[in-house]
């Protein structure tokens, strides 16, 4: 939390894979939210002094004895509460109601009929009418805790929505966070603002005046190193943190040979040109590609370049010298991600973005800026900075670059061939007005040679493989229905434009944008 954040709504987080979803939900709305797991909630409470407090879903039952619990201070603490699925149930037990298991379960999409008003569905829903909501669950709540009402049914849920509005305690077995609940978002919001009384003033330009202050107050008069890694999370922590403490700031650039067309030059072009940002640039291709000659399994290429990186950023930090502090574009989804509901710190974040840890060895402190931002929130800072749009909006890249989108073994020319199919499909889903809907869209060297014919003569060339997915949460995906058109276009200028290319493919598999990489 920034130091001058005051209103704050804490989620209580049980496991569920959708959590993150909620505190988003709560962003959106422009109010302040952090998610703690259920067992480090009361150290949470004096740190951040809530305003409010959601319970979220999660795996687990009530009905058995090692079933995780709210604190109870949650309940003595006279703060509105939400409490979602899980949270529900536990809710109900924790004040004195009944969860039985065995009952008719519903997964998926369900509709609820509104018996009763409440102050959760002011301006949303009407009594007598029907909605439809997002159900996972498998136990239900059989009787309600005193004081407590029935709002909302469903046809397996008799307290779809029970709430004690006197006390503002607010229960839903849906889940009002994900989009398949389409008026989720605007309980959430009602929730926040009509019944916590928040007003919502919670914006990037407060997060960057704050910030700042908090970096400078961190650092000092001490330098910072940033490892600019051509993304965009690293991007807006450097632009941040040098608005911060200017020249005091030095970033390396370590390009392995891996980035996309003409990628490195932009990132030099941008920071050092443009924003007059002190940067090291350091050309590694050939120590990169050189270790990597050969291999094939992609985890192992991970290792390599991640090892790899270290010990060059290492090198450059120390000629460098002089430096106490560390700068990380850490994200909140990272934050969580290493700390389960379940555990405590991992050092391991998902490798198939990543490419590995920094060094203990050197003992440097972290400058970590974007630690309570979401990406989407990144990307609006960036703006906020100045940084430019066809920067900032750029799509996701795994941290081994192309190293994955080359399945098989990596040579010069298999990176050239695919750098030039990809600029083109880049350039021309730029060209339809599509690149913003898509949340990432990239092209694949496929390890497998087709005959094929052109003019005249037989080609014996490889095939490129094409993905986009769409995404409104960056957690789930689905493929984009691109018009044949467009996909004609780009795959004719591929073939007629690439030489290596004789072959172009469309993937429409669904997967979470996090494991869409092809290994």
């Amino acid at each position: 939390m920034t130091d001058t954040q005051t209103d704050t709504v804490l989620i209580i987080d049980f496991g569920s894979q959708v959590t993150q979803l909620i505190a988003r939900r709560v962003r959106e709305a422009g109010v302040y939210s952090e998610i703690v797991p259920f067992n480090r909630a009361e150290g949470a409470r004096e740190r951040l002094k809530p305003k409010a407090v959601i319970l979220s879903g999660g795996p687990a039952s009530v009905t058995t004895r090692q079933s995780p619990r709210a604190p109870d201070w949650v309940f003595q603490s006279g703060l509105p509460i939400l409490s979602i699925c899980y949270g529900q149930q536990t809710t109900a037990v924790q004040l004195g109601g009944e969860v039985e298991g065995g009952h008719a379960a519903e997964f998926g999409r369900a509709e609820i009929e509104i018996r009763e008003k409440s102050a959760l569905f002011d301006g949303i829903w009407e009594i007598g009418k029907r909605y439809p909501v997002w159900m996972s669950h498998g136990d239900r709540v059989t009787r309600l805790p005193d004081g407590f009402t029935v709002k909302a049914v469903s046809e397996n849920a008799p307290f779809a929505v029970a709430s004690d509005e006197a006390r503002r305690i607010y229960t839903t077995m849906f889940h009002p966070e994900v989009v398949h609940t389409p008026d989720g978002a605007k309980l959430i919001s009602n929730f926040v603002h009509k019944i916590a009384g928040l007003p919502g003033d919670w914006t990037m330009a407060h997060f960057r005046t704050s910030e700042i202050a908090k970096i400078r107050a961190q650092v000092g008069k001490d330098r910072v190193i940033c490892g600019l890694s051509g993304g965009v999370d690293s991007a807006v922590a450097a632009k941040l943190i040098h608005e911060a403490i200017g020249d005091q700031l030095t970033c390396i650039f370590v390009d392995h040979g891996l980035m996309r067309l003409d990628e490195g030059r932009q990132v030099v072009d941008l920071f050092r040109g443009h924003f007059n940002i002190p940067l090291v640039h350091v050309d590694a291709s050939e120590k990169f590609l050189g270790e990597l000659d050969g291999v094939s399994d992609p985890e192992q290429k991970r290792k390599i370049i991640g090892r790899l990186f270290i010990e060059v950023f290492e090198a450059e930090a120390k000629k460098v010298g002089g430096a106490a502090f560390l700068a990380q574009g850490t994200l909140y989804p990272d934050v969580i991600e290493s700390v389960s509901f379940t555990g405590g710190p991992s050092v391991t974040i998902k490798s198939h973005h990543n490419v590995g840890g920094l060094p203990a060895a050197m003992n440097m402190k972290l400058v970590e800026p974007l630690r309570e931002l979401f990406k989407d929130e990144v990307r609006a800072l960036g703006r906020e900075l100045g940084l430019p749009d066809v920067f900032v909006g750029r799509h996701p890249f795994p941290g081994p670059g192309l190293a994955i989108r080359v399945p098989g073994a990596i040579t010069r020319e298999k990176l050239d061939i695919l750098r030039k199919a990809d600029a083109i499909y880049i350039e021309e889903i730029r060209n339809a007005g599509l690149y913003d809907t898509i949340w990432q869209a990239f092209a694949v060297l496929l390890p497998v040679r087709t005959v094929g014919v052109m003019g005249d003569a037989r080609t014996y060339d490889s095939v490129c493989a094409l993905r986009a997915v769409t995404s409104t949460d960056g957690m789930t995906a689905d493929y984009f229905p691109f018009d044949h058109a467009v996909l004609g276009r780009i795959a004719t200028r591929i073939i007629n434009e690439v030489k290596g290319i004789n072959r172009v493919v469309y993937d429409i598999t669904s997967k979470p944008p996090g494991t869409i990489e092809w290994e």
